[in-house]
């Protein structure tokens, strides 16, 4: 919580208690407020997650690695998700393989910023890329990940004719800090 929603919250509960104890017509208006002040967790759960993307959009243009772990080097899907998590001490394996079983599985649909998306070539095949998301709005689906041929990018997996066939399943690993 910033400093100013925390002084905020100070007064509202400072003139609720003032009403328990001496009453008034100020009660009303301190209830009021206190049913508007914003839910904080979603709002820092909300904002940790931008602040993944962001974080990750600054590593666009790295060059693609095979097992890869660093932006020194490179990065391969996996261990870039890992290496910009790790940067939030959400500990992932370097592997998309063990990462699609970590955290909580979630629809597609429900995809937010930080998730990761998962991909498989067929129903019995391994996971073999993983991606991170940037946004979702039902219709599109952007993403930021490593590829081999382009490095980390940027991409709308929903809408390309590669990708959206291989989308497997999304997981959340940042809920369980909050």
């Amino acid at each position: 919580m910033n400093r100013s929603a925390f002084k905020s919250n100070v007064a509202i509960h400072w003139l609720l208690a003032f009403c328990v104890i001496f009453g008034g017509s100020q009660c009303k208006n301190a209830r009021k407020a206190e049913s508007t002040t914003p839910k904080t967790t979603g709002a820092r759960e909300s904002a940790f997650r931008n602040d993944i993307v962001a974080y990750a959009a600054k590593y666009k243009g790295s060059k693609y690695v095979p097992a890869g772990k660093k932006p020194e080097t490179g990065f391969d899907c996996s261990g870039f998700t890992s290496y910009v998590m790790d940067h939030f001490r959400i500990s992932l394996s370097p592997a998309a393989r063990e990462q699609v079983k970590q955290g909580k599985n979630k629809r597609i649909e429900d995809a937010k910023p930080g998730d990761l998306i998962f991909f498989r070539r067929g129903p019995n095949e391994p996971i073999f890329h993983v991606s991170l998301v940037k946004s979702n709005n039902k219709k599109n689906l952007y993403v930021i990940h490593s590829t081999t041929s382009r490095g980390v990018i940027e991409e709308d997996v929903l809408n390309s004719s590669y990708w959206k066939q291989y989308i497997d399943s999304v997981r959340d690993v940042v809920s369980e800090k909050y």
